[in-house]
């Protein structure tokens, strides 16, 4: 079983930038497509990114294209959100989690199989 823990989220004003990580425990994910959603207040959660095993592929929902940018590290284990150009409507709880075994780039909540419990993003503006 593996744990994903996020970490970087905070309170930043619009147009500044942060950059999330989550560290897998437990088992490796460097076979694994990894992703990010995110969670706003009184709003159903939603896809913003995703990273294929390799590190090759990578998809974008619409809303982040261009400003966010997603990466992992297969020895360190981690995955990584680089947001840049943050807006108010950024503000979120993001969620890391793995597709264990996928070779491509995920966009389902429900094809993915661990979660991670979330870190909180507030963009003032």
């Amino acid at each position: 079983q593996v744990q994903l823990v996020e970490s970087g989220g905070g309170l930043v004003q619009a147009g500044g930038s942060l950059r999330l990580s989550c560290a897998a425990s437990g088992r490796t994910v460097s076979r694994d497509a990894m992703g990010w959603f995110r969670q706003a207040p009184g709003k159903e959660r939603e896809f913003v990114a995703s990273i294929s095993w390799s590190g090759v592929g990578t998809r974008y929902a619409d809303s982040v294209k261009g400003r966010f940018t997603i990466s992992r590290d297969n020895i360190e284990n981690t995955v990584s959100l680089q947001m840049n150009s943050l807006k108010a409507e950024d503000t979120a709880t993001y969620y890391c989690a793995a597709y264990f075994g996928y070779g491509g780039t995920p966009i389902g909540l429900s094809d993915m199989d661990y979660w991670g419990k979330g870190t909180l993003v507030t963009v003032s503006s």
